[in-house]
């Protein structure tokens, strides 16, 4: 059937639209919102259907990646970077986004590290961007302001690690696991970049993924990176004193009821943990770094 998108076969009543518009939703203001009542999303859409309701919602979430991945072209003029660098017509392969700038900028380069789940590139939190806002679920300010200051940008997408067909699930080369699509988008794509000076922005376990970055590319981190911010990071430093370069630059704002940037207790020899004054982890990173 044209023009929809089947979660399980035979059953049609699991048969979903393939656009937001199909679904009967557009972004309109930074928000999602029904085209004909201007409300934001309705997740009940089949009264005591629990598992059907669910099934839309993630639907609707899958169609969520493409949205974002359009306007990071169109509101961002980010360009996709293929990963494997390399691959073969036939090989499954994924991407990066990066600004034109990205590679030729001779100072600054911001990147940013997403957590794991079902996001991917330029998202946050998928939950946020369908029952809130653009700005507060996406990465799409955070990038904006950064080019605003002259940085070049690439946006990772590390939980892009397969592609499935009917018979199996085949891995992506470069990009197996998140960790190891950090270090193969900093072999081809970042160490070679120009930029003197990088930054980066991990949320959740995208702290996981830095620090496996910094454990097998320390020199080159030490050399360039010069601000890593955090946020609710989940990762566990077994020998704190390798990592110490790492610590001297870096930040991990929590869920906190103290005030914006006051001290949070932090284990010896760990990243420094401070507030992002707010309780509710989805909001962590929009309310931390956009007010920092």
């Amino acid at each position: 059937m044209a023009g929809l998108a089947c979660c399980k076969k035979g059953n049609t009543e699991d048969l979903f639209p393939e656009t937001l518009k199909d679904f009967g939703y557009e972004f309109k203001d930074g928000k999602m919102r029904n085209i004909e009542t201007g409300e934001g999303f309705k997740f009940g859409v089949k009264e005591g259907d629990q598992a059907y309701n669910q099934k839309h919602y993630e639907a609707i979430g899958e169609i969520i990646t493409e949205e974002v991945y359009t306007l990071l072209k169109t509101e961002c003029g980010l360009k996709q970077l293929p990963v494997p660098c390399d691959a073969e017509p036939s090989e499954p392969s994924t991407f990066v986004f990066a600004s034109e700038d990205a590679l030729s900028n001779p100072e600054k380069l911001l990147i940013l590290i997403h957590g794991s789940g079902v996001v991917r590139a330029g998202q946050w939190a998928r939950r946020l961007i369908i029952n809130d806002t653009l700005d507060s679920g996406t990465q799409l300010p955070f990038i904006k302001e950064a080019q605003k200051d002259g940085y070049g940008v690439l946006v990772m997408n590390t939980n892009d690690n397969y592609r499935r067909s009917q018979l199996n699930r085949s891995k992506i080369r470069g990009s197996e696991t998140p960790e190891c699509h950090a270090q193969y988008v900093w072999e081809q794509y970042i160490n070679p970049a120009k930029a003197k000076h990088i930054a980066i922005i991990a949320h959740s376990y995208g702290g996981c993924v830095t620090t496996s970055l910094f454990k097998t590319k320390r020199e080159e981190l030490i050399k360039r990176v010069f601000c890593v911010a955090m946020t609710d990071s989940v990762h566990f430093l077994s020998n704190p004193v390798a990592y110490k370069e790492l610590v001297k630059v870096s930040r991990n704002w929590v869920c906190s009821q103290q005030p914006l940037d006051a001290p949070v207790s932090t284990q010896h020899g760990d990243i420094k943990r401070v507030s992002a004054g707010i309780v509710i982890y989805l909001y962590t990173v929009c309310h931390a770094l956009v007010r920092s």
